[in-house]
């Protein structure tokens, strides 16, 4: 049950995104454990936990193989499992479905925060939540971010199985008013207009440039790729006020390479006569960095985001002697180390501040929150999802960016490298998209808001605060285990 169970979240997740699957896959795998002892449902947790991140992070294996899928999956899977484990222990010590339902999903919230932050800065993704971006349920996420949503869904099932199995037909009704109350909010929250105070029309553009980490394209390539692709969009006569180019998309960094700079600062100047935000790789000294550079017309760079947080064994590999011993030719492979970033992510452009975020960091839910709180109006995240092929990482870090749009109340403009790419408002809605692979742009009149959603004013607080409860019930459950055993 547990394998199956975790092999139908799949569906749930773009690019199947059939939604309502994510019940049956937490239903299943809560079953699997329900009623057992921790070590057996720690067992029992492995199963489900690795074939739940397999079933949708398959497509990490599309680069370096299957090594690095199977060691990320074993180690979110044991987490998963030790989740799995003081589930199990929940499940025997209480009755009530209401107390039941709250205990589990604040075990469950738990275990999603430890596998978001640790070790490395954690694996931010495969979130309960993140299968939710066409839901009505998706709203959640502006109340109380990712965190409140795995809660609703989680907390739902099994108050749902409980009920029915407690009370049977008599309990329809306590069962449906519980889903009524769980969608009805989230309707509710997306029907209230969010605020906002003036608008940009934003260009993105996508080379369609083979960009991966370890591409053999001659150097210079990806540049011109991103530069035919602008020059399509001035043949188009589309008006704009801002051209965002992506993650890595000057595979020349003008600051090395002064004819490139030249090239740079005069369609600036006399072609495009608006702002670039544009993607490279920058060094000062020792340390490399994956950067973001605004460059203005007649003015030429003015300011710089370097990435907060590279990706490990990635970008960076984490004490790299250790795990070179345990695989030297895959560690090997990554013979550049990016250093971690320390300038603000805000970029003025035409008074209006905009916030920057690069590929990975979308998933981060303490970056967006960063960027609202100093003052951006829009976000801005650029990617590269070219060494994924045409599997489901790029639909998946799409239905993120919608959302981190809802969350933050912010329009969020999503630009890759090959796509898709598209551009979402502060409500998650649609403003314009591109297909995969073709070498294109998309524009959009995009609104800007100064307005705070209910996440970002404090509900931010609820991930932090089920890892904290979680950890105090898993005590508790420990203590009363080791009482019942000592009674036995």
């Amino acid at each position: 049950m547990a394998l199956a169970s975790g092999l139908v979240s799949y569906f749930a997740y773009p690019s199947p995104a059939i939604w309502p699957a994510i019940f049956i896959s937490v239903l299943g795998l809560y079953l699997s454990v329900r009623g057992l002892g921790f070590w057996r449902a720690f067992l029992v947790g492995i199963v489900g936990g690795g074939a739940y991140y397999v079933a949708q992070i398959y497509w990490i294996s599309q680069y370096l193989g299957p090594r690095p899928l199977v060691g990320l999956a074993a180690l979110e899977a044991v987490i998963f499992a030790f989740g799995a484990g003081f589930i199990a222990l929940a499940s025997k010590k209480f009755a009530s479905p209401w107390v039941l339902a709250l205990t589990v999903a604040t075990i469950w919230n738990a275990r999603e925060w430890v596998a978001t932050h640790f070790p490395y800065g954690g694996f931010p993704w495969s979130r309960v939540a993140m299968s939710q971006s066409n839901s009505p349920l998706a709203f959640w996420v502006a109340i109380g971010g990712f965190g409140i949503l795995s809660f609703i869904i989680v907390a739902l099932t099994v108050f749902s199985y409980e009920t029915l199995r407690k009370h049977g037909r008599r309990s329809w009704v306590l069962t449906g008013a519980a889903i009524g109350l769980s969608f009805l909010v989230p309707i509710v929250t997306s029907l209230a207009p969010v605020a906002t105070d003036g608008s940009m029309r934003i260009a993105g553009i996508q080379g369609n440039a083979n960009a991966g980490l370890f591409s053999n394209e001659e150097r210079g390539t990806i540049l011109m790729n991103h530069l035919s692709a602008t020059k399509k969009l001035l043949e188009s006569g589309e008006r704009f006020d801002l051209v965002v180019w992506p993650e890595n998309a000057s595979d020349l960094n003008p600051d090395d390479y002064p004819e490139v700079a030249s090239a740079l600062q005069n369609l600036i100047d006399n072609q495009l006569a608006k702002p670039l935000i544009f993607g490279t790789i920058t060094s000062s000294g020792q340390d490399i960095f994956n950067s973001s550079k605004l460059w203005l017309p007649g003015r030429g760079e003015v300011d710089q985001y370097d990435k907060k947080r590279p990706v490990p064994f990635g970008e960076y590999v984490p004490d790299r002697e250790f795990f070179y011993q345990i695989a030297p030719d895959l560690i090997g492979m990554i013979y550049r180390g990016y250093t971690f970033g320390t300038r603000d992510g805000i970029f003025e452009v035409d008074k209006t501040k905009t916030g920057i975020l690069i590929c990975f960091e979308e998933a981060i839910d303490e970056l967006p929150k960063e960027l609202v709180d100093q003052g951006a109006r829009v976000i801005i995240a650029q990617t590269n999802n070219a060494d994924f092929g045409r599997s489901d990482e790029s639909v998946q870090q799409l239905a993120i960016a919608r959302l981190r749009a809802i969350e933050t109340g912010r329009s969020l403009v999503n630009i890759s490298t090959v796509g898709p790419s598209a551009i979402f408002g502060p409500k998650g809605e649609i403003l314009a998209t591109s297909g995969a692979y073709v070498e294109t742009f998309l524009v959009a009149d995009v609104p800007l808001s100064s307005a705070k959603t209910l996440t970002m004013s404090g509900g931010w607080v609820f991930d932090p605060a089920c890892a904290v409860a979680g950890a105090l019930l898993a005590l508790m459950l420990i203590i009363d285990n080791r009482r019942r055993s000592t009674k036995l």
